[in-house]
């Protein structure tokens, strides 16, 4: 017997603001993302790749909720729950930053955006960041606000992406710096837009700050990027494989630390603020981590974007790690992987995942295993 199982809507998950639009335009596939409906596909997962790495693609990535930071000890606060410096950030920037509990656990990686000195925002991936946020700011006795403001982003990815953004925006577009952003509007909508992005390619990310408008500014997105043949579609799980870029809750989650996931870089224990993981992260920078990121290749011919996903890796019967997300690649033309292994782990040795207790040998590889011009 088949089953066809499907996402059921209803009242307990949110619509995002371009939740009519992304229907109109053809969505085949909704996952739930901080308690909001987001697309995963619309042509199908392989034509969405296409899209992107061709042409142009335009995402509603609205489940990103913002967590807003501002008050006298806003600065403070940030510095406290990330172990990166953002000391230096400036007012029209963004930092990819990692938000640890005390052990040292990953909570998020969100991408911090400063709107003004003691204002920001968290560009959440999926988790209870505002919560977390709240009770770390109450038993502490920071004075800050914290809350959920009406802000919505899509994400407009591809290589044609800065020939959109220019025609919707004016030639200014041309000057925004990777990760800065300016507040504008689009035909009269308040918008802030960053030149980032979850892909490989060009990309801008579009902060709708006014959810009523949603609608109106997908479509008008879509009606100008018509000659650079934009499409609908989604975060693509082929292309951030390829491109070695990490999914919270898949790739990192509560039990692994920035330096399982060699995010190393993003921790610097020497800052002048105190910060909530510093005593376990120092401990493990000093003793070294148990785990490590790698890239893998998966000898099999299954054209199957998702059935290696959370296998465990064995050497000679022993578990030694896991699969965190896997893909089938067309420009390569094979299985790929992202896997987390023991520190330990001696990669000469013959690795293996299993399949109804088939051996699939494996091959580990260095990421990302395409990297863009």
């Amino acid at each position: 017997m088949k089953f066809n199982p499907e996402i059921t809507f209803g009242t307990r998950i949110r619509k995002s603001p371009f939740f009519d639009s992304t229907i109109k335009w053809g969505c085949k596939g909704f996952t739930t993302y901080n308690k909001m409906y987001m697309p995963t596909y619309f042509s199908s997962f392989v034509d969405d790749y296409w899209s992107l790495v061709n042409d142009v693609t335009l995402w509603d990535v609205a489940g990103e909720r913002q967590v807003e930071i501002k008050g006298k000890d806003a600065e403070r606060f940030v510095e406290f729950i990330t172990p990166r410096d953002i000391s230096k950030c400036k007012v029209g920037q963004c930092m990819y930053v990692i938000l640890t509990e005390k052990n040292g656990g990953i909570v998020n990686d969100p991408v911090l955006l400063k709107l003004d000195e003691n204002h920001f925002w968290l560009s959440i991936a999926d988790s209870d960041v505002l919560l977390w946020c709240l009770g770390i700011a109450s038993a502490n006795n920071f004075n800050v606000e914290l809350n959920e403001p009406d802000v919505s982003p899509l994400s407009l990815q591809g290589p044609k992406a800065a020939k959109v953004m220019e025609k919707i925006s004016g030639s200014w577009i041309k000057d925004l710096k990777f990760f800065y952003f300016k507040q504008t509007t689009i035909r009269d909508i308040p918008v802030l837009v960053a030149r980032s992005g979850w892909s490989g390619e060009i990309g801008y990310e579009i902060y709708l700050m006014d959810g009523s408008k949603g609608n109106d500014l997908w479509e008008y997105i879509m009606k100008v990027g018509k000659e650079f043949k934009i499409a609908p579609a989604a975060p693509n799980q082929i292309s951030r494989i390829e491109n070695g870029m990490l999914s919270y809750g898949s790739d990192m989650t509560l039990e692994e630390t920035p330096y399982d996931i060699n995010m190393g870089k993003f921790v610097h224990l020497e800052k002048n603020s105190d910060f909530l993981s510093k005593l376990a992260l120092t401990k493990i920078f000093n003793e070294g981590p148990s785990k490590e990121l790698v890239g893998i290749e998966i000898s099999c011919n299954i054209q199957s974007n998702y059935d290696s996903d959370h296998k465990s890796i064995y050497v000679n019967e022993e578990i030694v790690g896991k699969i965190t997300s896997s893909v089938f690649s067309p420009r390569l033309e094979k299985n790929i992987a992202i896997g987390l292994v023991k520190k330990q782990s001696n990669k000469e040795l013959e690795h293996y995942i299993k399949n109804n207790n088939k051996k699939i040998n494996i091959k580990f590889s260095s990421l990302p295993f395409i990297r863009n011009k």
